[in-house]
């Protein structure tokens, strides 16, 4: 680069250099200048906000415009499906909890239906919380017209009311140291512009007592007289359930079924197979309808009667696993008075234990669910047993210990006759070396009308009768069959243990079997084996004394049945209640140390001796025997042409 050039790129760069300085601003300028922008910025900003919120306030007006408009068309639609309860037809679907001291209920603000229950005071036989039913298959419908629309409450949201004041919902409710409670849920109309009318709804009415299993249910119609056309009649309820499995086991005679009374208290049964799908048509004058479990019922009872009912009940495909047993459902016409403006259907739900005492203080019947056996069987139960079961339970004791003296006081009872049957026994034995002689001194047949009239002359004189002794058995013979259909039903022993019984309302395992016996199941109740065993015994023994009594004149096909009965039971019993099995061994027990007290109080010598005397003594001849010996004279004539 020559010196020229150089001097000019000097030249250049200090031009540059000095316009730069001069053209900086000062301090002074500078400060000015951001003043002057920070003005115009906050002017801006002022301008940018106001546009927007006018903006905002002008998309706002709009939208609620639209809204305003979508939800005119929205309930013009649903006021088109649902006429005066369109506005009820929306809402939030809430679960209301109210409970007593013995019962917990959970109601649905949809449909304003009992969609669960759970009794406080007991457990599932796996030890979890005992739920009647759930919400996820629990069912409840009424059906009506209204504005010419048919009406579905399940379609309904419902606002509740406690003790007639509005409820948030917010906590459990319980009625605590008060008497009741009611919890009401209300459906109001509104007009065709959605202006809700608050003196007129459709109300759900639940009565909840301090510590009862019975609820009180109402249905209301408050000032509905013309939304509901005035030729009504009657509304249809629909109330289904699957009921839950509760007990480790049942028994034929204590399935899960359908119960229901008419009004002139005749109680039925829809069916008491284990597996049965069924319906029925009851007709008019229903009290109640109940769906029945082996130790919980689940009632739904009128004040005074429905007008027609249908019942129907199945069981359902599920897993071998669930907790679901039979759905049960039924369809039930509730009186309506279409004329007036208000209508009351007054209605009681019953969620609580099959017990005794507690169905019968209600008066309607409701006991007659326990399947305590046939009419005289049944009174057998409700006036001797039970009550004296009762008795014992109240002191306290193990329950085991409580069937071991109800055996005790029926046994004592039932001594005299049973003494009877074994004196009649023991003068059969004295007895049988003369009957013997009389066998040998008339083989023939031709002599077999001779031979009776000895024998019956015999047993005159001794004051004997071989049909004696069959007598007494069957005089016990229905308290056998009232105890048979009493344990198993009892509510009491539910859950009660004893010994290595750890529920005596159900079958005792000392073994669980992997596969299935026919006839007999998969475990072994150690309980109806020793009851076996110490049938057989009895059995065998009782056989061996009516050897010694009649010889070779017992039938033999009647000792293998008497050997086959016990083995039958084997299978019977072993799915049964622990506590049957268990009082059938003490009355075998019993009835051994009893043999042994007759054995040693009668003296067999000293009988024949009194019979012998008896001989002696003139005896005045039955009309039976005077028909016999005009016979047996008959014959001899007829014998001698």
């Amino acid at each position: 680069m020559d010196k020229n050039s150089l001097i000019g790129i000097i030249l250049i760069l200090g031009v540059l250099i000095g316009w730069s300085v001069w053209m900086t601003p000062s301090k002074e300028e500078i400060a000015q200048q951001r003043h002057i922008q920070d003005s115009i910025n906050k002017v801006q900003r002022e301008r940018f906000v106001k546009d927007s919120i006018s903006m905002a306030q002008a998309n706002a007006i709009m939208n609620e415009q639209e809204e305003t408009k979508s939800q005119d068309e929205t309930f013009s639609t649903r006021y088109n499906q649902y006429g005066s309860f369109a506005l009820a037809s929306t809402g939030e679907d809430k679960t209301f909890v109210i409970e007593n001291e013995v019962l917990k209920m959970n109601l649905s603000s949809r449909g304003a239906y009992v969609e669960t229950i759970e009794l406080k005071d007991y457990k599932t036989y796996d030890s979890l919380p005992l739920i009647g039913f759930d919400e996820e298959t629990s069912r409840f419908n009424l059906e009506f017209i209204a504005d010419g629309k048919g009406i579905n409450s399940y379609d309904l949201y419902f606002e509740p009311y406690l003790n007639g004041y509005p409820y948030d919902g917010e906590e459990n409710i319980s009625v605590g140291t008060k008497d009741s409670l009611v919890m009401s849920l209300r459906a109001y109309v509104a007009d065709a512009e959605g202006n809700k009318s608050l003196d007129k709804y459709l109300e759900f009415r639940y009565t909840m007592y301090k510590d009862q299993y019975m609820v009180g249910f109402d249905i209301v119609t408050n000032n509905l007289k013309g939304i509901i056309p005035s030729n009504t009649r009657f509304m249809t309820m629909d109330w289904a359930v699957d009921v839950l499995k509760q007990e480790k086991a049942t028994d034929r005679f204590n399935v899960e079924t359908i119960y229901y009374m008419f009004t002139n208290d005749d109680v039925e049964t829809l069916s008491q197979t284990e597996v049965a799908d069924a319906e029925e048509d009851l007709g008019t004058g229903v009290k109640w309808v109940s769906f029945k479990q082996k130790f919980f019922s689940y009632a739904l009872i009128s004040k005074d009667s429905f007008d027609d009912a249908f019942v129907e009940m199945h069981t359902k495909s599920r897993p071998s696993n669930s907790r679901y047993q039979k759905s049960m459902s039924t369809i039930i016409d509730i009186p309506f008075d279409g004329l007036n403006e208000d209508n009351k259907v007054e209605m009681s739900y019953y969620f609580g234990p099959n017990d005794f005492k507690e169905l019968k203080q209600y008066d309607i019947n409701l006991e007659k669910q326990i399947p305590l056996g046939g009419k005289l069987v049944a009174w057998i139960n409700r006036l001797i047993v039970i009550p004296v079961f009762d008795w014992l339970g109240q002191y306290g004791w193990s329950y085991g210990i409580v069937i071991l003296i109800l055996t005790l006081i029926i046994k004592i009872c039932l001594m005299p006759i049973a003494f009877k049957s074994y004196l009649s026994s023991a003068k059969m034995r004295v007895l049988k070396p003369e009957i013997d002689a009389i066998n040998e001194k008339y083989p023939k047949q031709e002599d077999a009308m001779k031979k009776q009239q000895a024998i019956m002359d015999l047993y005159k004189k001794a004051d004997a009768s071989p049909m004696s002794g069959c007598l007494p058995m069957l005089l016990q013979f229905p308290i056998l069959i009232a105890i048979f259909r009493f344990f198993p039903s009892s509510i009491e022993l539910r859950q009660q243990s004893f010994l290595w019984a750890d529920d005596l309302s159900t079958y005792d395992s000392i073994l669980d079997l992997p596969f299935n016996i026919p006839f007999y199941g998969d475990h072994v109740s150690l309980f109806t084996l020793l009851m076996t065993a110490s049938t057989l015994l009895y059995t065998y023994i009782n056989n061996r004394q009516m050897q010694q009594a009649q010889g070779n004149q017992a039938m033999p096909g009647m000792k293998l049945m008497m050997y086959l009965m016990p083995i039958m039971f084997l299978g019977i019993f072993n799915s049964y209640s622990a506590g049957l099995s268990y009082y059938y061994l003490l009355v075998n027990l019993f009835s051994f140390l009893q043999m042994y007290i007759f054995k040693i109080s009668i003296n067999e010598d000293r009988l024949r001796r009194k019979i012998e005397q008896a001989k002696k003594k003139p005896v005045k001849k039955s009309n039976f025997q005077k028909r016999l010996e005009e016979m047996q004279k008959q014959q001899q004539q007829q014998m001698r042409r």
